[in-house]
């Protein structure tokens, strides 16, 4: 497998490859599946990933707890309303909403598609699927954009984390921020250095994120985390299609989110005992949740 971004990028701009070819050909070698058969299972799994984000769209969905939900609809329908001018923009703000959805669905006990976590799986496809739907892409050519964020993932994972238990949520919805990053960028029209680029300037401003969730669910504040990684993905894809370069290289980013995680004090670990977890609110959500559940 590649053990790099580095390695990524100099395999295709040696054999004059884009990245999610780098990464195709690499999971048919790790895995011994044909090339057919890798995409077919991804397009089951893009196929997924607009369902989860239709269904957090069309109607409010609660959590199970109570804590969340519906907010990804309510988003929606503002966005919607004539005349309404987001001052994210068009774009950052559909992707948003997208990127809370799978996240409201996945607290509701839906289906979606872990991309590299369920904490962490609004990202890609908020950001894909907006970008479908703004540039009209193909969804062969967005089968292709998982490739490359699969590929990329993968780096992250063997040379870091992509767990909140283990590295704080910057290893969950950093990583996935970045995944996107880099996919967009080659979906845009980027080389894949500059794809390189996104990764690292996503990645290094969401280091030290920890993972906070009340009462130890996935939801606050995971799902209104997906939205701000979808933002920091979009900024880092502006800068890097603008040719502005990480001077940190994205390996180096890598290595450092993984020093990062290590060191976390464990209470900033997806153990409830920290962060916002431990406010008082925090604790005060989770007492009436796990009182609920015992007198069930």
């Amino acid at each position: 497998m590649i053990e790099s971004i580095a390695e990524m990028v100099d395999l295709a701009e040696n054999q004059g490859l884009p990245l999610h070819e780098i990464a195709l050909r690499a999971e048919m070698q790790h895995s011994g599946r044909k090339r057919e058969e890798l995409r077919e299972r991804m397009r089951e799994r893009l196929e997924t990933m607009r369902e989860s984000v239709e269904h957090g769209l069309a109607e409010p969905v609660m959590s199970l707890s109570g804590l969340s939900g519906g907010n990804a609809h309510r988003l929606w329908n503002w966005l919607s309303e004539p005349g309404c001018e987001p001052i994210t923009g068009p774009i950052l703000s559909r992707a948003v909403a997208r990127a809370m959805a799978v996240n409201e669905v996945n607290a509701g006990m839906g289906c979606i598609v872990a991309t590299p976590t369920a904490g962490s799986a609004g990202i890609l496809p908020g950001v894909l699927l907006t970008l479908q739907e703004m540039r009209g892409f193909s969804d062969e050519q967005l089968v292709d954009a998982l490739f490359t964020a699969a590929g990329i993932g993968g780096v992250i994972f063997r040379r870091a984390s992509v767990s909140g238990a283990a590295g704080g949520c910057q290893a969950e919805t950093g990583s996935a921020a970045a995944m996107a990053a880099g996919a967009a960028v080659e979906l845009l029209g980027g080389a894949p250095r500059q794809s390189a680029h996104a990764v690292a300037m996503t990645l290094k401003n969401m280091l030290g994120l920890v993972c906070d969730p009340v009462a130890g669910l996935v939801e606050i504040p995971c799902v209104k985390r997906n939205a701000a990684g979808a933002a920091q993905c979009f900024i880092a894809v502006d800068l890097a299609l603008a040719g502005v370069e990480s001077v940190i290289p994205a390996d180096e980013v890598i290595d450092a989110m993984g020093a990062i995680g290590r060191r976390m004090d464990e209470r900033f670990k997806e153990t409830a005992r920290g962060g916002l977890a431990a406010t008082p609110t925090g604790r005060r959500l989770a007492r009436l949740i796990w009182e609920e559940k015992r007198e069930d």
